[in-house]
């Protein structure tokens, strides 16, 4: 008998497949993020009352816990209450572990029993996953080496120091994947409500795409968000203070961002030969004058784009990109979004 082509469509993970109840555990800790803890289990709860409403069970059993049973204090100034201690929270094949961010979490990174339980329960769990700066903990815990990770943008750098295996990308919402082997099992989201975005697509790979919509459409959030975290990330040029060598053309180059700047302009100006120049950038600044510029121009850009006080074609002239096609080009290359989306998005009033 001839052999059977295999299937070359993604199978989904088997957590997905199975029907059985499935449980989300959120590890909390002092001055964790409310909403880190309470939009993705939202998610969870919407889904459980859409199923209730179409006569099916609910589909997840939500848990908190904390150092101990009871009140964990949130950054908020608010009280979460713990059922359980880490201790005694169990793993199983039916279980998605899911660390919040916040304020505490360089605290958290120092507590010996949170890390501890995060290497004694990720082996037993069918997931393990990390909401906004809670990748720091799976990432001080050993548990994203040759992982894909994300963080919030601006604990990138950390993350990479803390999970120096891991493959730390800043342009995501999250890197769940249900298709793949390892990024359907651990997983990290960006910035808080990119929590959010993180558990519906949990939901649209455990229960369907149709269930999926219908939570977005409750909760009245995209689907999936268009863009990367990029576009939410401020475009701060990197201070005089981190590049010595460079701190007066650093100071001179914005007031200067409406006129060409060559390499040659800027050598100039530095007093420096115009390879000494690009060796100073790559070493103080690890880029070049180039795309340096680029990103002071573009700062400026989305800050007169969200006064809303010109239009495009004024906001590429004064900043220096000449024509509007290429400030479109180079919104579209750092932060996945048109200037015009942008301004409606970020804009004022």
């Amino acid at each position: 008998m001839p052999r059977q082509p295999r299937s070359t469509r993604p199978a989904r993970p088997p957590l997905a497949a199975r029907g059985a109840p499935h449980r989300v555990v959120c590890l909390a800790f002092p001055q964790v993020m409310s909403l880190d803890v309470t939009g993705p289990l939202q998610v969870f709860a919407t889904a459980n009352d859409l199923r209730r409403s179409h006569g099916l069970a609910p589909r997840y059993q939500l848990e908190l816990a904390g150092p101990e049973a009871g009140v964990v204090a949130t950054s908020a100034g608010i009280g979460l209450v713990a059922t359980r201690a880490w201790r005694d929270v169990k793993g199983g094949a039916h279980c998605t572990l899911l660390v919040p961010g916040g304020d505490g979490i360089n605290a958290a990174l120092r507590d010996g029993e949170l890390l501890a339980q995060l290497r004694r329960l990720a082996p037993r769990a069918g997931r393990v996953g990390s909401v906004c700066s809670g990748a720091l903990a799976l990432g001080q815990a050993g548990l994203l080496d040759g992982v894909l990770a994300t963080t919030h943008w601006s604990r990138a750098e950390q993350l990479r120091q803390c999970a120096p295996r891991a493959s730390v990308e800043t342009d995501r919402l999250h890197t769940f994947d249900a298709a793949h082997p390892v990024r359907s099992r651990r997983f990290t989201s960006a910035g808080v409500t990119a929590g959010i975005d993180l558990a519906l697509a949990l939901v649209e790979a455990d229960c369907g795409r149709p269930l999926a919509l219908a939570v977005a459409r409750q909760l009245v959030m995209f689907m999936r968000r268009p863009g990367g975290q990029a576009q939410f990330s401020p475009l701060l040029a990197p201070g005089p203070v981190h590049a010595p060598r460079l701190a007066r053309l650093l100071e001179w180059i914005p007031g200067q961002i409406g006129a060409p700047l060559t390499v040659d302009r800027l050598a100039e100006q530095a007093c420096l030969p115009p390879r000494t120049l690009a060796r100073a950038f790559r070493q103080e600044l690890g880029t070049t004058p180039g795309r340096y510029v680029e990103q002071v121009r573009l700062e400026a850009a989305s800050a007169l784009l969200g006064q809303r006080q010109a239009s495009v074609a004024t906001v590429a002239r004064l900043c220096g990109f000449g024509h509007p096609d290429t400030l479109r080009r180079s919104f579209q290359r750092h932060l996945a979004i048109s200037p015009r989306a942008f301004s409606e998005r970020f804009g004022d009033g």
